[in-house]
């Protein structure tokens, strides 16, 4: 009796210690996701010239000055801009117009040396970055062009060039790029507000995009 019972007990410490190592490497996995999500959602392609250059909305004027920036080194003969509609239709119940986004990136452009012959609006307005994806490819098409430089913010890289795969696919090509100045710290992202709200907010949108886009803005 007395040898079954430590034969027993040593495979139950042997097991504890099982457990223990497998979730100690379980949270070692998980501070690892932790802290390296920040990187992982930086996904930028190599730069290479393309036929436009397309400024996403928000996060004015980083991503529209970066844009500029590409403009005048000679990677694209035209930048893009898209309009959002939720922001103007909010403050029409209010009897206030809004000029749009788009109005003041198209100023900043010109400010920062790119011609307004140059510039162009695209249609329809838009109420997500899925919308933004669609116009852009919609515009390339048309004029049956090959390639654009898609700029926007650094977290937001991985979910632009997935929902480009998703809702496009190879062609036309989307070169996706961040602005240079982005504050984002994707090794530190919990370390600010901003930055940890942003990162919650893109992995739900590709959770979303993963998921075929179940979620629709609210109208």
């Amino acid at each position: 009796m007395v040898t079954v019972s430590n034969s027993t007990d040593s495979r139950r410490r042997r097991w504890s210690w099982r457990s223990y190592a497998l979730l100690f490497i379980a949270l070692l996995a998980l501070l690892a996701a932790f802290c390296g999500v920040g990187h992982w959602l930086v996904a930028e392609d190599p730069l290479q010239k393309a036929d436009a250059i397309a400024v996403l909305s928000g996060r004015m004027p980083l991503r529209v000055l970066e844009a500029a920036k590409l403009y005048r080194a000679g990677y694209a003969t035209e930048v893009w801009l898209t309009h959002e509609s939720e922001t103007a239709r909010s403050l029409q119940a209010f009897g206030v117009r809004y000029v749009g986004e788009e109005i003041y990136n198209r100023q900043i452009l010109i400010h920062e040396g790119v011609p307004a012959q140059a510039i162009r609006d695209l249609e329809p307005a838009i109420e997500n970055t899925a919308d933004e994806v669609r116009a852009i490819a919609g515009e390339l098409r048309k004029r049956n062009q090959s390639s654009v430089i898609v700029v926007t913010s650094k977290v937001h890289t991985r979910r632009v060039r997935t929902l480009w795969h998703r809702l496009v696919g190879n062609g036309p090509r989307a070169i996706i790029r961040a602005a240079s100045d982005d504050p984002f710290e994707p090794g530190h992202w919990w370390k600010t507000s901003r930055d940890a709200l942003d990162v919650v907010r893109e992995l739900l949108g590709l959770l979303n995009a993963w998921a075929g886009l179940p979620l629709h803005p609210t109208q």
